[in-house]
């Protein structure tokens, strides 16, 4: 990589001592020398050599495959490129996830959604066929045909973001399509928190009657973890293919085991296009196991991400005075059945800014609940909200944050479909400023 990659070529002039010593000395002896990467050198980059950046270890005509970011996190999308050998690698780390499924020899892997320029699901759909599965893409169908597409074909594993299978499993009820009465016995969710979120994860369970599966990657770092069959609760790095780090979000210090830090990655089998000490925004607990627990034919490694992905470092709001995680007000929301979808409204005002959470109701719920609460809201959890709103939604949710959290939310039901629905990933957070006070200030 060095001296044919002009990206890292030039990051990392300054480590080659480091570098030297890395053929005598052990990895944790060196490698904190090395500069750390952000989503934002890469933007730069990018901006600054278009349209792909230097980032690329081979001539350009070496490379086979174009894919871009969702552009959610920084609000702006990034191209990433892979050469046959790097995509080899990637659709392999997708190989290890559906091993953590313990994917059976008569299954068949259900792909619900346009696939574009998205990597995740190209990975998806190529691993399960280097696998000699049977694959039912269905892009370009109507959720409505999806489902039946699903349900025709006897297909029994999903892979889905998890905002889109409970918005799947609310169409289902519309249509009376059974979802739990389906051939589905998994779900291999990723793109968002939902799938350690305990609340989500049981709703998406329950509608589905199947078990859920989480696993996470991302573009341009590759598919890094997966939750193995037997051991829920956690997430296991891909120790073949990644260099895992944990440091304080705000520096380059490791965290202890077992404490919440950002995780760092650097991939090894990537070439066309690696990355080094990436900071990836994730924030996550790595509790190290016993190695005589792992499994023989080596589905994980040395330790795990305890609780999955926790939530990301710019995800992060004020609220009153508290830290936030969007993470944490949806383990909140998921906990109540009638919510179909929701929003989160920041009005921002340094340390002081304030929270309104949108509800839409789920469809068997709307006649006895929009008719009396569509300009329902609470400040504080209680009050006369329970007397306009029959069955105490809004009440409720808002006195859930408040105990649970520290601290009082707006809350109020809006009407059916002014929310947006997502198959990708859901982008639920809205930050404006926060209106002017009476007096002005």
């Amino acid at each position: 990589m060095r001296g044919r990659n002009p990206f890292h070529h030039r990051r990392l002039a300054t480590s080659r001592a480091a570098l030297e010593r890395s053929g005598s000395e052990p990895l944790d002896g060196w490698l904190g020398e090395l500069p750390l990467v952000t989503k934002a050198d890469l933007v730069a980059d990018q901006e600054a050599h278009p349209p792909y950046g230097s980032n690329l270890t081979f001539p350009l005509a070496d490379y086979i495959r174009i894919h871009r970011t969702s552009g959610t996190t920084t609000g702006r999308a990034l191209f990433w490129l892979d050469t046959r050998d790097s995509w080899r690698w990637f659709v392999g780390c997708w190989e290890r996830v559906y091993r953590g499924v313990a994917l059976r020899a008569d299954d068949s892997v259900f792909l619900p959604f346009s696939f574009g320029p998205f990597i995740g699901f190209w990975g998806a759909f190529e691993a399960a066929q280097a696998l000699g599965r049977r694959t039912l893409p269905a892009g370009g169908m109507t959720s409505v045909a999806r489902l039946r597409h699903l349900v025709d074909h006897r297909a029994t594993v999903v892979a889905v973001t998890p905002t889109y299978a409970l918005h799947l499993a609310e169409v289902a009820r519309a249509e009376r399509i059974d979802l739990a009465a389906s051939s589905v016995r998994a779900l291999i969710v990723a793109g968002e928190p939902g799938g350690h979120i305990r609340s989500t994860r049981a709703q998406i369970e329950e509608l589905w009657g199947a078990r859920v599966f989480d696993h996470h990657g991302m573009t341009e770092i590759g598919c890094v973890s997966y939750e193995i069959d037997g051991g829920p609760g956690g997430l296991h790095i891909n120790e073949d293919e990644f260099i895992v780090e944990v440091l304080e979000p705000a520096s380059d210090r490791p965290v202890a085991d077992g404490t919440t830090g950002e995780l760092v990655l650097t991939n090894l089998g990537r070439t066309g296009s690696p990355l080094v000490r990436y900071r990836t925004g994730d924030l996550v607990r790595w509790v190290a196991e016993d190695p005589e627990e792992a499994r023989a034919d080596g589905t994980h490694g040395s330790g795990r991400l305890d609780g999955g992905i926790l939530g990301r470092v710019d995800d992060m709001f004020f609220i009153r005075g508290n830290n936030v995680y969007a993470s944490a007000i949806e383990a909140v929301i998921r906990e109540f059945a009638e919510v179909a979808e929701y929003r989160l409204r920041v009005l921002e005002s340094g340390r002081l800014s304030a929270l309104e959470v949108e509800l839409e109701v789920r469809s068997e719920e709307r006649c006895a609940t929009e008719t009396a609460s569509l300009a329902t809201t609470t400040d504080t959890g209680g009050g006369d909200s329970d007397a306009a709103d029959p069955r105490g939604l809004v009440a409720r949710v808002a006195r859930t944050i408040q105990d649970r959290l520290g601290f009082r939310a707006r809350v109020r039901v809006v009407p059916t479909g002014t929310l947006p629905r997502f198959e990708f990933k859901a982008h639920r957070i809205v930050r404006e400023p926060a209106p002017p006070t009476p007096n002005g200030t």
